[in-house]
């Protein structure tokens, strides 16, 4: 039997992951987005730009900032942030609004690029979706949560063959939790099993 933190009451008497409950910015995301399906080329670029600034940072950083991303890359468009040059570099480097971050703005730019050549194969919602595992059984306390899997290795890469970067397995799996492609709410949570 695991020992880890189960679902908890938030003040609204609303049945949550923990990190669900710790302030109304996870509240509201993890409510409303997290483990919901997401399809398509710009929303899955942009999850997977936010969980690559996110490495190594509390998620509440990316979420109070986001806003300052979406407009700081063109609202994930990959044709314009493909079309980044020099310039919009030293914008982005001198953006107090993002995570200014060098190798990490260097790699969306290039992820951009390789979303557009992915094009070719079939886009980047078929690549990632794939990678959705057959079965999935949703953990009951956080000692049950993993920070990788099988399918997010073989989705990492998959995007890394494709061009990508900052795509390691466990930021991957972020992504597939973030994403829908795994219902990580524990059992329990008002949201488990409402993908």
């Amino acid at each position: 039997m695991s020992s880890g933190q189960a679902v908890v009451l938030g003040p609204d008497g609303v049945a949550r992951c923990p990190w669900g409950a710790a302030t109304p910015e996870y509240s509201a995301y993890h409510d409303e987005e997290w483990g919901r399906p997401v399809h398509g080329e710009r929303a899955l670029f942009e999850r997977i730009t936010l969980e690559a600034f996110q490495s190594g940072l509390a998620w509440i950083t990316i979420l109070r900032k986001r806003d300052s991303f979406r407009s700081a890359f063109g609202g994930f468009d990959a044709e314009v942030v493909a079309a980044y040059d020099d310039s919009d570099r030293a914008r982005l480097m001198a953006d107090a609004g993002i995570v200014r971050n060098r190798a990490k703005i260097e790699a969306t730019l290039r992820n951009a690029r390789a979303v557009l050549e992915l094009r070719a194969a079939g886009g980047l919602d078929a690549l990632v979706w794939s990678h959705a595992p057959d079965q999935h059984r949703p953990p009951r306390t956080t000692a049950d949560l993993r920070a990788s899997s099988p399918e997010s290795v073989a989705l990492a890469a998959a995007l890394k063959r494709a061009g990508l970067s900052f795509v390691g397995p466990t930021t991957m799996y972020a992504a597939m939790q973030a994403c829908g492609l795994v219902d990580d709410h524990l059992l329990g949570c008002h949201r488990s099993g409402q993908r």
